[in-house]
């Protein structure tokens, strides 16, 4: 008989909002600029809701401890929501930012980034257990490779304002138009490092957790 699970509404809600802010990160992002709302600015308010996302993403384990009821479906729900807000919004995010590159060579880079947190998400869940002490990780987590390009796609506009605004002095506006054409450069190249962080065996401490519990070395 095939066994029927019942899921704990409070845990899930929290997970599944994380799932939402990645969609609608999408959909903002890739939706076309206005005459209120330029590319940059949809990239902006697309980065907030990864970070969102991210705060519902840590907020659905604690939630889950608190009200003991973890389980191997909340586990597995967790990822296939990280995989859309870490793991495809991010890629868009890219993808409508810079059209320096060819389409083709973006796109590549992109499937690879998406490729490589489906990857590290499948490899977290078999290979971490319920007695792991969590102190550390094996490769970049995907979240923290989101959060990467998220964060870049958050400074944007304010460093397109110090451009374009003239209380700055000239020297001040030329080096942030250097800037944001150097973006344009970097962010592809940095996309394309993260998903081989992602994949790598690369130990990342969890800083958090150290802290908590008292473990943290001198040099974090």
């Amino acid at each position: 008989q095939r066994r029927k699970i019942t899921f704990p509404a409070l845990p899930t809600a929290f997970t599944l909002a994380n799932g939402v802010c990645g969609l609608a990160a999408i959909t903002i992002v890739t939706s076309p600029p206005t005459d209120v709302y330029s590319q940059i600015d949809l990239a902006f308010y697309s980065a907030v809701l990864i970070f969102l996302g991210m705060v519902f993403d840590v907020l659905d384990g604690h939630v889950a401890r608190m009200t003991k009821q973890t389980s191997q479906f909340g586990k597995e729900l967790d990822s296939l929501c990280d995989v859309i807000t870490f793991g495809i919004a991010p890629v868009f995010i890219m993808l409508t930012y810079t059209d320096v590159f060819q389409k083709r060579f973006l796109w590549g880079i992109g499937v690879l980034f998406a490729v490589s947190a489906i990857l590290r998400l499948a490899r977290f869940n078999v290979e971490t257990g319920e007695e792991d002490a969590h102190d550390g990780f094996d490769g970049l987590p995907s979240p923290a490779a989101a959060g990467t390009l998220a964060a870049f796609a958050i400074a944007m506009p304010e460093l397109t304002s110090v451009v374009s605004d003239t209380i700055y002095p000239d020297s001040v506006r030329s080096f942030a138009a250097s800037l944001l054409t150097a973006s344009h450069f970097f962010i592809p190249i940095l996309a394309l490092a993260l998903a081989f962080l992602m994949v790598s065996r690369y130990q990342y401490p969890h800083v958090v957790q150290q802290w908590v519990r008292g473990r943290r070395a001198p040099h974090q």
